[in-house]
């Protein structure tokens, strides 16, 4: 009965990987999976199991577990943080001189793609459905940039140069030389944030002499299930921990071969009584790889598996809002959902 139970438990709990697939692959904590065994969801226990550990934090990154959770309730986080948290990008693109080789929808389009460090808790969406109120830019709704360059000839270069940076001035033309343009009270509202191009160094075109640019663009709020550009995250994905267990042990030769099985760190050899012994460092260092499962002699000495509800989320910003503060913003906006679906459903139990 034990044994029983402690096979159920590995069921609900564990992914294993075998050498010809992988079993255990419940994504869900549905009552009614496991016959014979009380799976019934009890908040309690979710508080009592359920924890979020920050991993590192950095300007740009985050890595955090998120453990006690449902494989559906972490990818649902994982889609808000990629389509559902709101930012400032570049939306309407007013082109009144364009004459480099960059064609002005190709221009337009790259402009749009430049992250814009502003924030967009301190803005309102643009109102829809009215193309008057759409073109009318606001200092609710709306941050004004302006690209205003030309390309001039250096009159200090050697004549014998052929240097296009030391013949040309003003020739690359990158994000930093987008300028923000206030609109009414802004410029009091927000004189303490640097408002602008995330990164300075993004080249938008080239330039010869004679050749200029001058555009206005207006930046609004959008999510990035709309467009792309309103995407608040390079990167945002999860993975299951890696477990990695040794069935016996392994010295010698074999442990050598084993250490080298594995991604650096999740193995490490220790000195038992002049003998070299495999012992488990840190699984979560693994990339399920199995290339221990190739080795006759080693693939029935070692089980791998994950864990199934234990999540190694890996969050990048693209610098308009720091990685925290994305993922406070996607758990506001999953709240927000979940209150919205039981407003709905005592509606329906009302009629």
């Amino acid at each position: 009965m034990a044994a029983s139970m402690k096979n159920v438990e590995e069921i609900r709990t564990r992914v294993i990987l075998g050498e010809f697939g992988v079993t255990n692959t419940h994504t869900t904590d549905f009552p009614g999976n496991y016959p014979g065994h009380d799976d019934a969801w009890d908040m309690k226990k979710f508080q009592q199991n359920f924890r979020i550990d920050i991993v590192q934090l950095d300007e740009n990154s985050l890595e955090f577990d998120m453990v006690g959770i449902d494989a559906a309730i972490a990818n649902a986080f994982r889609r808000i943080l990629l389509a559902e948290v709101p930012t400032m990008a570049i939306e309407k693109v007013f082109i009144y001189n364009n004459t480099s080789v960059v064609q002005d929808e190709v221009l337009a389009h790259r402009l749009g793609l430049i992250p814009i460090r502003a924030d967009p808790r301190l803005f309102e969406y643009r109102s829809s459905g009215d193309q008057a109120a759409e073109d009318e830019a606001s200092e609710i709704d709306t941050i004004q940039l302006q690209l205003k360059i030309k390309c001039s000839r250096n009159p200090a270069a050697s004549k014998d140069s052929s240097d296009p940076r030391e013949l040309y001035l003003h020739h690359m033309v990158y994000s930093r030389d987008i300028q923000w343009v206030p609109i009414g009270n802004q410029a009091d509202v927000f004189a303490d944030c640097s408002i602008g191009p995330v990164h300075p160094d993004i080249l938008i075109a080239q330039l010869r002499p004679g050749q200029e640019l001058d555009v206005t663009m207006h930046c609004v709020k959008g999510l990035g299930k709309d467009h792309a550009k309103f995407s608040p995250v390079a990167t945002a994905s999860y993975r299951l921990l890696p477990e990695v267990s040794l069935l016996q042990v392994v010295e010698g030769e074999q442990a050598e071969r084993l250490k080298t099985c594995f991604s650096r760190g999740v193995i490490d050899l220790e000195d038992n009584h002049g003998k070299r012994v495999a012992k488990v460092v840190n699984s979560r260092l693994d990339t399920c790889s199995r290339e221990v499962l190739r080795h006759n002699d080693l693939k029935d000495l070692v089980k791998l598996g994950r864990v199934r509800d234990h999540f190694i989320f890996t969050v990048e910003s693209t610098g308009i809002l720091a990685p925290d503060v994305l993922v406070t913003e996607a758990i506001k906006v999953l709240m927000a959902k979940c209150r919205r679906f039981l407003t709905q459903l005592d509606a329906t139990d009302l009629e």
